[in-house]
């Protein structure tokens, strides 16, 4: 080995910290993570017991198997925003579903914070957009720059493509046909 090479002189927690950063940045992370934090107390709560002293506080209600499904269903969509980011929309949509349905069902909504929590984990995945890599966001940039030197109606359809086309309307002949049946087709 040279000792150019810094790859093999790497701490390896540092390049653990860079495959994680990488990984992070091609999906909803926080999306996920705030998601997965609002189903754990929606899950708990309505099967935690309080202990003060000597004296038991059960917190478990009728509606614990409904708060149970709902705490498992946001943990899952939590990690299918991290590992399935494709339908990062539908999980999304359906954990500020879950989230809402929570507040009646599991204990206003694992006391409020389950509620929060998954609510803006499912508006974090709706609005995650992938990024660009940067080679593409240059390219795209000089395709769409107007060029300064040749006026807008002398420019090849390629540079056209990326702005807001108007189409140019044609003439229309007069046609004595058409004006002697009234306007209508003659099939008509």
């Amino acid at each position: 080995m040279s000792p150019e090479s810094t790859g093999q002189n790497e701490h390896y927690l540092r390049v653990a910290r860079r495959r994680f950063r990488a990984w992070r940045g091609d999906r909803p992370f926080w999306a996920g993570l705030f998601t997965i934090l609002g189903g754990a107390p929606i899950a708990y709560f309505p099967y935690a017991d309080l202990h003060l002293g000597n004296m038991t506080l059960t917190m478990s209600t009728t509606a614990g198997a409904g708060s149970l499904i709902i705490g498992v269903l946001l943990i899952t969509l939590g990690l299918t925003m991290w590992f399935h980011h494709i339908v990062r929309v539908f999980a999304g949509i359906a954990t500020i579903l879950l989230a809402l349905i929570s507040i009646p069902v599991a204990n206003i909504g694992g006391f409020l914070i389950g509620f929060l929590f998954a609510l803006i984990g499912g508006a974090l995945s709706i609005s995650w957009a992938p990024g660009r890599p940067e080679d593409q966001e240059a390219s795209a940039e000089e395709r769409t720059a107007p060029s300064p030197e040749r006026p807008y109606e002398e420019r090849p359809g390629a540079e056209l493509q990326g702005a807001a086309a108007v189409p140019q309307q044609q003439n229309a002949e007069f046609d004595p046909a058409s004006d002697a049946d009234g306007g209508r087709h003659r099939a008509g």
